[in-house]
């Protein structure tokens, strides 16, 4: 009877540690899942919503960016304050693109598919230009 009772312990002890690894393993597979990470062809650094940047050109970077037509770019904001993509000049906006205002880390991608020199700005910051040439 002693011996019945030490199998079933011990069966029942091998089920339980097998449970709780199939547990701690499925738990462990949603935990390590990484988040999307956004990379951006031209990146708003921090500081770029303080004048200054366009002093040494690090408003968008790069602040020009050349690419053939067809392709995309992809600005990324990885600074703290809002800004925007608009295409055009401040106070003269083209209306070909406009991110409208983006958050901190959230970008925005636009298509080029024709030939040309797009010049672009930050409606919040009129120190902020940059310039995308399509070949």
């Amino acid at each position: 009877m002693l011996k019945k009772i030490i199998i079933i312990g011990i069966v029942t002890v091998f089920v339980i540690v097998i449970i709780g690894l199939v547990t701690y393993d499925s738990s462990t597979e949603k935990i390590s899942e990484e988040p999307e990470v956004t990379t951006g062809d031209v990146v708003i650094p921090t500081k770029a919503a303080r004048p200054g940047c366009e002093d040494d050109d690090r408003c968008y970077i790069p602040s020009v960016f050349t690419i053939d037509s067809g392709n995309q770019v992809t600005w990324l904001n990885e600074d703290s304050a809002f800004h925007s993509v608009t295409s055009g000049f401040y106070g003269e906006p083209s209306d070909l693109f406009d991110s409208g205002h983006l958050d901190p880390y959230e970008s925005f991608t636009f298509d080029f598919d024709e030939k040309g020199i797009y010049d672009y700005f930050c409606t919040l910051h009129p120190w902020m230009e940059g310039q995308v040439i399509v070949g």
